[in-house]
């Protein structure tokens, strides 16, 4: 007990910490369009999903999944009419971490698509998993 007292900010900062990570986790459980690397490629395999990357082309060049198209988050609403063949066939967006995943897919619901899916930690967590890289064009 007296230890908790004389690191009181230590034991706050600990619970805090576990608060965030469980408010996070059931976040991610209730989100279904959050895919997992595995999760992905289950869907392009059986679903002919398609693999869009918002990241600019310099990044898109250095590195990026097996067959996805590179439609940079700037260009995403002016260029959306590109995937209007892919209307019917899910979706995987993904950019370096995440974060302009969100952006993308809210600019890819107001063109009219409804089979929208992030992955889940973008290329970082694709190659973390193990899974392939390419530098080849689509």
């Amino acid at each position: 007990m007296e230890f908790l007292q004389q690191n009181l900010h230590w034991a706050a900062l600990a619970i805090c910490s576990a608060l965030w990570l469980l408010v996070d986790l059931v976040r991610q459980m209730r989100d279904k369009s959050l895919l997992t690397p595995l999760e992905a490629t289950l869907r392009i395999n059986r679903e002919d999903a398609v693999v869009i990357d918002v990241r600019d082309l310099g990044d898109f060049e250095r590195g990026h999944l097996p067959n996805a198209r590179n439609l940079p988050l700037a260009d995403l609403a002016r260029r959306a009419s590109e995937l209007e063949k892919f209307r019917d066939r899910p979706l995987i967006v993904y950019c370096d971490g995440g974060s302009r995943t969100t952006t993308a897919i809210a600019t890819l619901k107001k063109a009219g698509f409804e089979k929208l899916y992030k992955l889940r930690g973008g290329l970082f967590e694709w190659e973390k998993a193990g899974q392939p890289i390419t530098r080849k064009k689509k």
